[in-house]
């Protein structure tokens, strides 16, 4: 990569546009130390910037405040205290939420959660202090307090209900008013007549969520269509603009998904260009996410090459000052526009997902973050972007400057160019700020002003507030009289020096999260199209490679009674491997050996056995590739599915390495004088571990993991559908230094075989991942041995899991967690939604949006990187699921039912499929795959809902998606499940973070990938020994000298 000062050289204008996106596509997560070295050499020199800023905040201070709006409240709460977040956590639902009994639990909810009283006369808003005694007032209503006093509040509950509700949807409307523009585009347009037209302009936005459906990208089309001719037949003179959010006008707008997004979105936006040309209304493209902005510039660069657009100069696009690839996306911008000799506008912001950001990235476990940690490096690389938009060798650009930020307009001012300057601010925020700039400098500043309904609208705009930090920015702290304003002045430079670091401290590498339990191994950046096409050439490598898995006993193969042939699931006709299958004789010879080498494993050092993981897992990383594509093949996974569990894989390697190094050696225990009391844990013998087809790679790796660390000798039992990756897997054991016999690899299928394990007096242990119902029937074997102890029996087995929406919750999040809770992996992890239950007054709502959801889901050959759904992993799971449908489809409970085509005839395809019931009691048990059941009930039924899921015998997960916190911590308290997830979906439980296992018929724990689960594994053995038993009491003696 270049250094940064490049752009600013001579010898950038060299350049050509591929190497120019080369450099863009390298700094995804270049390395942040670096990059903010270098951002602090070119900022500019900008002395005056402080006490212009001064001028202006000492001006606004003076002003007086009558408003209760987000100034005002955020001033007096910041979003980190119980009041701020209180307040904006009933904004962000309150108005959605259509039952006037659940809106009022909502109230009572975040009323109780602060305390208002104390901020009454706390402004010298009379508006404001009304608000907020109106909400005391409401806190007392609501009390729970059995006082006098409380008891007369009790019955004013009771006779107030209704008047309390609205006044508090009455002030959330009074904070949406902050937000909002405008409820419709004429209102929008009517409103800006109020404003001077020579010193403000706007840009409407019909913002809300991202698109889950076709039917939603439909609605926000018409939208923008509108939009556009209602301000075209008005605009004569106002140069007002629309936003457009691309990630509105497709559901599946990701990077996976590009050719679609391409074929199909294309067109959308040309329709909307054709209609702005025609009226000469401008169009900026928003700024999204990190893993959006390659596929959203080459959108752009396609729409900028067409003839329509070719020279028009009012088709631009907002850029991310806090993203790593800013600066090499305005230099890749400068480019293109000279390319085509067409002006670009540009919107420079600062940044608005940073929180999503920080977490995405270190759930991907990438190797740094796409965003600055620090703000002030944030601030330092707007100020580095700007010089670059108005020096002289940026000719293509127009600058747009939104910020709100008194210093950082300030210094914009004094950035030596020639080139006009245009200020941009969000309606409702630096209104007083900007009133001053634009009179003085005679500058305009364009209003990004939301327009829509507060319903749809607020709780967005409230989201993107709380996910963005916002009580730390400038423009709520400017109206805190509190906070000197020198204080406010600091520039970013001064600030970056008080930290001492270039990166925050506070936030570690995605790679180091985990401090010392483990290390994040890395997933992948599916926003890198240049990864992904690395992917792709590698993945092809192996597309005609076969495999042979055969019995792997002391390290060495031996051919089995039989050989079968293995099959693609996706693919029957596609032949990838053979599968030899253990024979008695080698069942018998492979338990001999690891009970024979069990003793001298078991006492090898704890380090020792724990390097041997370490190694493993780094050879899973080295040959991921490989192990993709027979995750692909063998067990029909997608591109996520086959690299998360590799993942997993790895991460369980790790946890359970560092976790023995820090459980499982001797340790020294309390006792009285002249005696020592010392704990061993020693492995337990020889422990069959017996791992499912659904997981192959990734349960049978932490099974052998766990039981090898803690001193333990294995025989693996693979499931015969997915024994390939179980021997790959095998030999890179082998690889990393495992002693050859304390691992024998005995891939077989038939109960009399296993019966000459279970039956072994010899066998310490037993790890299951299955069925319920075989589970039963292990313990039920384990339990006749006689004249034997009775093994360990750990087993996790399957789940009737449900997930509860009340009417607070979402209805978007809602249907994007379902979908991957039910749909993902085919619907084959044991962890996947059955049961989705809907509070009745949002059940028509979310059913329409969660089938639009569901349309958009491609089933198909899951080496495809843009398939969604795999297969079924054979014939007669599949013709099960089947049975299940058509039984539903005959008695009329079919809601939907993806398409299938003949492309899916050479595979076992079941497609994503949604069902109807009345309670859950309707099903018999699990039905393994892409089928989701709905069931309705009233908000006065909630608890029961959750008896009925604990009737059900299972409790493996549960999803619960609600903004009442006591709702949430009674269905907490009340579910007997092993792992529950709030407002999120329900599966792809992190090793160490979220230990996984149910409860009742849903497993007997410990969790796998927790901090329990090794003590299963080991003995307990204490030693104590009189040290005085030949005379005498040498330490205390020397303690009662004092030496």
């Amino acid at each position: 990569m270049h250094p940064l000062f490049h752009y600013f050289t001579p010898e950038f204008h060299q350049e050509d546009l591929p190497s120019l996106w080369q450099e863009l596509c390298d700094h995804y997560t270049a390395d942040e130390k670096l990059m903010v070295a270098e951002l602090q050499q070119l900022v500019p020199d900008t002395p005056g910037a402080a006490n212009l800023a001064a001028t202006w905040l000492t001006t606004l201070r003076e002003q007086p405040t009558s408003k209760f709006d987000l100034h005002s409240l955020l001033s007096q709460f910041s979003l980190n205290s119980d009041e701020g977040l209180a307040l904006m956590s009933m904004a962000e639902a309150l108005l959605r939420i259509p039952d006037a009994e659940t809106a009022y639990a909502l109230v009572e909810d975040k009323l109780d959660s602060a305390d208002w009283e104390q901020a009454l006369g706390s402004s010298e808003s009379t508006l404001f202090n009304t608000s907020i005694w109106g909400i005391a007032m409401g806190q007392r209503l609501v009390s729970q307090d059995s006082s006098p006093s409380g008891l007369y509040a009790s019955v004013r509950r009771r006779l107030g209900r209704p008047a309390l509700l609205q006044a508090m949807k009455l002030i959330m409307r009074s904070l949406g008013e902050n937000f909002v523009f405008a409820e419709n585009i004429q209102d929008a347009c009517d409103k800006r007549c109020d404003y001077d037209p020579e010193l403000s302009q706007f840009s409407f936005d019909m913002l809300g969520e991202a698109a889950v459906s076709g039917q939603d990208a439909e609605h926000y089309f018409n939208a923008y269509l509108n939009a556009i001719e209602t301000v075209g037949l008005q605009n004569s003179t106002a140069d007002t603009t629309i936003s457009i959010k691309l990630s509105a006008l497709h559901p599946r707008f990701e990077n996976l998904k590009n050719r679609r997004v391409f074929q199909e979105l294309t067109d959308r936006l040309l329709q909307l260009i054709v209609a702005a040309r025609a009226v000469d209304v401008g169009i900026t493209l928003d700024a999204e996410e990190a893993d959006r902005l390659e596929l959203s510039l080459n959108l752009f660069k396609e729409l900028l090459r067409t003839d329509l657009v070719i020279g028009w100069g009012k088709l631009g696009l907002a850029v991310q000052a806090y993203g790593k690839r800013a600066l090499p996306t305005l230099a890749w911008l400068e480019h293109l526009g000279r390319e085509l000799d067409t002006p670009i506008p540009v919107r420079l912001v600062k940044g608005a997902y940073w929180d999503a950001e920080i977490k995405q990235a270190q759930q991907l476990g990438l190797e740094d973050y796409p965003v600055y940690t620090l703000k002030a490096s944030t601030d330092i690389a707007y100020l580095v972007c700007a010089r670059f938009l108005l020096s002289e060798q940026c000719h293509s650009l127009v600058p747009e400057f939104a910020t709100h930020n008194a210093l950082t307009a300030a210094q914009l001012l004094e950035i030596p160019s020639n080139k006009p300057i245009q200020f941009q601010r969000l309606h409702g925020m630096g209104d007083g700020l900007y009133q001053q700039i634009c009179r003085e400098q005679r500058l305009p500043c364009r209003i990004y002003a939301p327009v829509g309904d507060h319903r749809e609208l607020l709780p967005y705009l409230v989201r993107r507030l709380l996910e963005n930090g916002a009580n730390s920015s400038f423009v709520f702290k400017a109206n805190n009289r509190s906070i000197p304003i020198n204080s406010l002045l600091k520039s970013p430079i001064e600030r970056l020096k008080q930290t001492s670091a270039l990166r925050n401290p506070r936030i570690p590498l995605p790679g180091d999260i985990y401090a010392n339990t483990r290390r994040n191994a890395e997933s992948f950046n599916y926003g890198s199209s240049k990864a992904l096409l690395a992917l792709r050439n590698e993945l092809d490598r192996f597309e005609q490679k076969t495999w042979h898995a055969t019995p792997l006993i002391s390290g060495e193969r031996h051919q089995g009674t039989e050989s079968t042939a293995i099959y693609c699931p996706h693919d029957i006709e596609k032949q990838i491997g053979i599968l030899d299958t253990a024979t008695p004789d080698q069942i018998k010879q492979a338990f001999t050996d690891a009970y024979r080498s069990w003793p001298e494993w078991r006492d090898s050092p704890v380090s020792e056995r724990a390097g041997v993981l370490t190694r493993y897992a780094n050879l899973l990383e080295e040959n991921r590739v490989e192990l993709i594509q027979l995750c692909m093949h063998e067990a029909g996974k997608t591109l996520r599915d086959a690299i998360d569990e590799i993942r997993e894989a790895i991460d369980f390697c790790h946890y359970y390495a560092a976790q023995a190094v820090s459980q499982l050696n001797s340790r020294e225990l309390i006792s009285v004088t002249g005696e020592s009391n010392e704990l061993q844990l020693k492995g337990r013998g020889v422990f069959l571990c017996i791992s499912p087809w659904n997981f192959p790679l990734a349960i049978f790796t932490g099974q052998i993991a766990a039981a090898l660390v803690t001193g333990n000798t294995v025989l693996a039992k693979p499931s015969s559908k997915t024994s390939l990756i179980a021997y790959r897997a095998t030999e890179l054991w082998l690889e990393a230094g495992l002693p050859a016999s304390a691992l024998q690899l005995l891939p077989y299928s038939g109960a009399e075989l296993s019966d000459l394990l279970l039956k072994d007096y010899r066998l310490a242990g037993v790890v299951f991942t299955g069925s319920s119902a075989t589970a039963s029937d292990l313990f039920a074997t384990l339990a006749q041995r006689l004249g034997a102890p009775l093994p360990v029996m750990i087993a996790e087995t399957g789940g009737l899991n449900a997930m509860i929406a009340d009417s607070t919750a979402l209805p978007e999040q809602i249907v994007k967690d379902v979908v991957r809770s039910a749909f993902a992996s085919a619907g084959q992890r044991c962890s996947a939604l059955r049961v989705l239950y809907l509070q009745e007054e949002i059940a028509d709502a979310v059913t329409e949006k969660l089938i639009g959801a569901t349309q958009e889901l491609k089933l198909g050959n899951p080496h495809r990187f843009d398939v969604d759904v795999g297969p079924i992993i054979d014939q007669p799971a599949m013709d099960e699921l089947h049975q299940h449908i058509e039984l539903a489809r005959s008695q009329g409970r079919l809601l939907y039912e993806l398409p299938v085509g003949t492309e899916h005839d050479p595979g076992y395809f079941v497609p994503p499929t949604i069902l109807r019931l009345h309670t859950m009691d309707e099903l018999a048990g699990e039905t393994f795959g892409p089928i989701l059941h709905i069931v309705r009930f009233p908000a006065e039924r909630l608890m029961q809902v959750v008896e009925e899921i604990n009737r059900s015998g299972y409790g493996l997960t549960l999803g619960i998606h609600s903004r009442n916190s006591q709702t949430i911590h009674h269905i907490v308290d009340i579910a007997q499940v092993g792992n529950i997830y709030v407002n999120r979906d329900q599966i792809g439980a992190v090793v160490g973070s979220q230990p996984f296992g149910g409860m009742n018929l849903s497993g007997t724990g410990p969790k796998a990938g927790g901090p329990h689960y090794l003590q299963r594994f080991v003995q307990e053995k204490t030693i104590t020994q009189n040290s005085t038993a030949c005379g005498g009491n040498r330490q205390l003696l020397m303690d009662a000298d004092g030496d």
